[in-house]
């Protein structure tokens, strides 16, 4: 398989750096030795999806986006 076919079959990653109180990383190795997350990574990308998931259908339910007629 050449680079532009893997590409075209992964979603673009970006690296970030965040700062978390030690509870929280704590809590995420808890979960990764009890398998429930495969990585640190995982586990915030879990994370963060469910909260913007939650936070537009919070937005959603306030009317900050109109109905398709």
């Amino acid at each position: 398989m050449t680079d532009p076919e893997k590409k075209k079959k992964s979603s673009k990653m970006v690296n970030i750096t965040i700062n978390l109180p030690e509870i929280y990383d704590e809590n995420i190795k808890k979960l990764i030795g009890m398998r429930i997350v495969a990585s640190r990574s995982e586990a915030i990308r879990t994370a963060l999806r469910d909260f913007l998931h939650n936070e537009y259908n919070n937005l959603k339910l306030l009317g900050f986006f109109e109905e398709d007629s």
